[in-house]
């Protein structure tokens, strides 16, 4: 090993601390007052048992760690050391026969020295990473950390070693057997409840939720109550981001909406998803949008032979293109431009690439948009495309067809809605007892997609307001990317034939208040920036479901998904929606209402605004 001056600074502080440690045992054997003959003798000894001392706490290594790391293996090696230097000591008096030293000299010594040398390491870890934070680090801001548990802990040993402009002044937590006690050094000081107390008292205008496993209520009833107070919210990365490495517990970010609506974790078949995709080539349809870039994602964790991403979009695609392989190396993928209405090309693709399973998400989605003159573009594009890829599948021998709808489907009041419930109908409609299974799964909206109000409420915040609500009691129901796009994998791994899946959305969300929350979190208020109201636009209803009137569910062996028992579809209809989607004659709105009204006799538009 290189001896360093850092290392020999370190070498002499421990020799002191052995003649210190001499000198303190004579000095309490005596009671403070030491005979000239027993320094005398004192003297004597130290010349040759300080050295000796030394050289073991060489031999064990004593000067290979950091100090700034001490912890209690270097005290165990600490204490080591020193128990087997208080056996040679003794055993060196009696070969060289050397004066004689008082017993209780020899116990006290090795105690001394063992709190002389494993205290200042100790205490040195103690003043670099807490005591002297805001000394060492005048920039850094006090913050109070929600939770006393292992992240917590972690959290402050990480905040210790990699500063990151923080230092941490207390610890909340609603366990009394925690409150009162320290953690690295630091207080828990009382409970959640009292965040904006504890704040003001302190000075502090941020706080860290180190609570990556608490129920998202607790996480969301904490962040408002930081929010009404003005604090800054931050969080640690989530378990699995933990455990698997991405990212390291330090890496603190500001509380997103996803951390407040999103729901506890979805428990996965992962043996019967690996039987479903795993060494199976599995196409996507819609792969660069929102929800079939998330199913992409989800999809390739079981490694499947081969991901064929199916998309018009240029940008979207290559985007897709560009992520999959640096996220996951291995993964073998098939980028291919088309439109789902283009039969041909579908059929010439599912016949390249042999598809296992098809997710099918492409769609129209924006409610306004595909209302008015839009109408017949989005009746074609979501019931047309999905007859046209649910065909090429049962051609080409695909075993599982898994298509994507919304809770808009149910009781419709616009043309999106009733598009996507006729696409679930073509889906029933091509169910045969055996080749491919047809299964479609509703949900609600999706946290962060495109088209979505979060993104749209982020921008207008950003622009300093107003933030436009449509109604103030419009509600919608919520979900995470990855909680939707996992429940999506459940259901197809499920699905038999015909199904149609309903996810459970928890309870819905006022829009209002969904507006009000994200004014808070960006540490605004309603003063600054406010709500406007603007009424309901083409075809928006105040209240969506994910169960048509006279609809029953049944449940399912996933508490998160439940089974529609959906009209059945009249058995005339098919062909003639088949015939009138496949002309390519321009239809306009009213034409194309009236129709969908016949063939969805639930969609309502008269009531739509």
């Amino acid at each position: 090993m290189r001896i360093s001056p850092l290392t020999l600074i370190i070498v002499l502080h421990d020799i002191l601390a052995a003649v210190a440690a001499w000198f303190g045992a004579y000095w309490l054997r005596f009671n403070l007052s030491v005979p000239a003959d027993s320094l005398e003798s004192a003297w004597a000894m130290l010349l040759w048992v300080v050295p000796l001392q030394a050289l073991v706490f060489w031999r064990f290594g004593l000067y290979r760690g950091i100090w700034r790391f001490a912890s209690l293996p270097d005290l165990k090696r600490i204490v080591r050391a020193v128990g087997i230097a208080a056996l040679l000591v003794p055993l060196g008096l009696i070969l060289f026969r050397a004066a004689a030293v008082p017993r209780s000299v020899l116990i006290l010594d090795p105690l001394l020295l063992v709190i002389l040398m494993g205290g200042s390491r100790m205490a040195y870890r103690a003043w670099k990473e807490h005591r002297l934070a805001s000394v060492l680090h005048p920039d850094s801001k006090p913050v109070l950390v929600a939770g006393a548990g292992s992240a917590a802990d972690f959290l402050l040993r990480e905040l210790a070693r990699n500063p990151s402009g923080f230092h941490v002044v207390g610890l909340l937590d609603d366990s009394r057997d925690k409150q009162g006690r320290l953690v690295q050094g630091i207080p828990v000081l009382g409970t959640l409840e009292d965040v904006e107390a504890y704040a003001r008292s302190m000075g502090v205008d941020d706080v860290v939720l180190a609570l990556p496993s608490i129920a998202h209520e607790v996480r969301k009833r904490i962040t408002q109550r930081c929010a009404e107070a003005g604090l800054n919210v931050l969080t640690v990365p989530s378990l699995e981001d933990l455990v698997s490495g991405r990212v390291s517990v330090s890496s603190l970010r500001p509380i997103e909406l996803d951390d407040l609506l999103g729901r506890d974790p979805v428990e996965l078949d992962d043996s019967g998803l690996h039987q479903l995709l795993t060494g199976k080539v599995v196409l996507v349809t819609g792969a660069g949008g929102s929800i079939g870039s998330e199913l992409c994602r989800q999809i390739a964790r079981f490694a499947p032979a081969k991901l064929v991403l199916f998309e018009q979009s240029e940008l979207a695609l290559y985007e897709m293109e560009q992520e999959l392989p640096q996220r996951f190396p291995g993964l073998k993928i098939a980028p291919v431009i088309g439109d789902v209405k283009d039969a041909v090309w579908v059929n010439q693709v599912m016949a390249e690439q042999r598809p296992a399973v098809v997710f099918h998400a492409a769609a129209y989605k924006h409610v306004p948009l595909m209302e008015n003159a839009n109408a017949w573009e989005a009746v074609r594009n979501n019931v047309l495309g999905t007859k046209v890829v649910a065909a090429a599948a049962q051609a080409n021998g695909v075993g599982k067809f898994v298509m994507i709808s919304t809770d808009k489907a149910v009781n419709p009041t616009n043309v999106m809605g009733a598009t996507k419930r006729l696409a679930e109908m073509t889906c029933q409609a091509m169910q045969k007892p055996s080749g491919t299974r047809f299964v479609s799964v509703r949900f609600g909206n999706v946290l962060g997609s495109s088209g979505s109000v979060i993104p749209k409420f982020q921008k207008q915040i950003e622009a300093g307001g107003p933030v436009t609500v449509t109604h103030p009691d419009i509600t919608r129901f919520f979900m995470s990317l990855s909680e939707a796009a996992q429940l999506v994998l459940q259901a197809s791994l499920m699905g038999e034939g015909g199904e149609i899946f309903v996810l459970d959305m928890g309870a819905p969300v006022k829009i209002a208040e969904l507006a009000q929350l994200m004014i808070r979190l960006s540490g605004a208020d309603e003063d600054r920036i406010r709500i406007e109201y603007t009424g309901l636009r083409p075809g928006e209803k105040l209240y969506e479901e994910l169960l048509a009137d006279g609809e029953l569910t049944l449940p399912t062996p996933h508490p998160k998904l439940r089974v529609a028992k959906a009209r059945a579809p009249d058995a005339d209809w098919y062909a003639e929606c088949v015939a009138w989607l496949a002309d390519p004659d321009f239809e306009d709105e009213a034409t194309v209402k009236r129709q969908l009204k016949i063939w969805v006799p639930e969609y309502h538009p008269e009531s739509s605004p």
